[in-house]
């Protein structure tokens, strides 16, 4: 297994970021994947996945760049540059595309394992990248990038209550598959058989990222960023929440989501708004009425106010559930559908040093 060595100051200073790169390389990975781990990514890839393989078998010199930059356990380091706190899109592509064309060979032959093809010895590759990732975000990140922003918002809101309540080590087991918090300052990153790294006083910062995905990055000793997906039902779309007919009928479709998606745990108000994709008057009015009912209770972490539900909402939510199940209009999907079952997660890469 791969684990840094993290000082008590260095795991106190560390903070959550939010990354367009980060977002659209992320995105990058679930095209090359081609399979959507939920409904939600599933869309997606309907709407985006023929336009993009399109575009590649136009461009057969970095459709090999980018299956050869990802690699089996090692994404080369130029596509993955370090996040940094308030970098824009652009300001981030630009770091991909500055690029020494010789370096990003010598990470191609790293993420390959050997070798990268002949058809790769050139000097345009940084180029090939950046224009590939301002595409994808063009086309299909950009368009929904305030949703995704709240969506993201929300994950780091619900993180920062989880530090207040376990402490860091209750985030750090929970960020991913292969991220685990193993006492003695030690932090495991992933499940790969790497050297261990000293990372004490250096800067430290957690990415969030809807799509299923996630790696390591760093940049010399100074910074290290752990990208991760957003957690349970924040990487989903709001349409995919699986709302009980019974319970709609009885709350109405809005509060009964509401209540819905407490029981995946405490959240804000942001977060619900976040998820619901209704406005903040509207989970206001629905959240005051349930408390009122006795269905949810809330209480303070930190800055933030958290909500969750009480004994009676989860008696009520479940035995909705038990009695009966939602209509396929509200479970997202054409009526007389099945929604189609949840491949596993892809096998999640590492980037090394930027």
């Amino acid at each position: 297994m791969g684990w840094w060595q993290v000082n008590a100051d260095t795991l106190a200073r560390s903070r959550f970021v939010l990354s367009p790169l980060a977002e659209t390389f992320a995105s990058v990975k679930l095209l090359q994947w081609g399979v959507g781990a939920h409904p939600g990514e599933q869309d997606w890839l309907r709407a985006h996945l023929p336009s993009y393989r399109a575009r590649l078998a136009a461009d057969p010199v970095t459709g090999l760049l980018i299956r050869a930059g990802l690699g089996r356990s090692w994404i080369a380091d130029f596509l993955t540059p370090t996040p940094r706190d308030g970098e824009s899109f652009e300001e981030g592509v630009a770091r991909v595309r500055a690029a020494d064309p010789a370096q990003a060979r010598a990470h191609l032959r790293l993420s390959v394992g050997g070798p990268p093809p002949a058809a790769l010895d050139r000097d345009d590759l940084p180029e090939r990248a950046a224009a590939l990732l301002e595409y994808v975000w063009e086309t299909a990140v950009r368009p929904s990038w305030e949703r995704r922003r709240h969506v993201l918002e929300a994950d780091v809101v619900a993180r920062t209550a989880q530090v207040s309540r376990g402490g860091w080590a209750a985030v750090l087991d929970s960020l991913r598959p292969g991220t685990r918090w193993l006492g003695e300052s030690r932090f495991q990153v992933n499940a790969h058989a790497y050297p261990p790294r000293e990372i004490s006083g250096a800067e430290l910062v957690f990415v969030p990222v809807t799509p299923r995905a996630g790696w390591v990055s760093w940049e010399g000793r100074e910074r290290y960023a752990v990208v991760y997906p957003c957690a349970g039902p924040l990487a989903g779309d709001h349409r995919e929440r699986v709302v009980p007919a019974a319970l709609g009928a009885l709350l109405g479709p809005g509060r009964a989501a509401v209540l819905v998606l407490l029981g995946q745990g405490a959240l804000s108000t942001t977060q619900l708004v976040a998820l619901t994709g209704q406005g903040l008057g509207s989970v206001g009015r629905h959240l005051r009425v349930l408390r009122d009912a006795g269905l949810v209770e809330r209480r303070r972490a930190g800055r933030s106010v958290l909500y969750s539900r009480a004994a009676a909402g989860e008696v009520l939510a479940g035995a909705a559930t038990a009695t009966g199940t939602a209509t396929a209009s509200e479970r997202g999907a054409a009526p007389g559908t099945a929604p189609a079952p949840a491949p596993a997660p892809a096998p999640e890469r590492e980037s090394a040093p930027g």
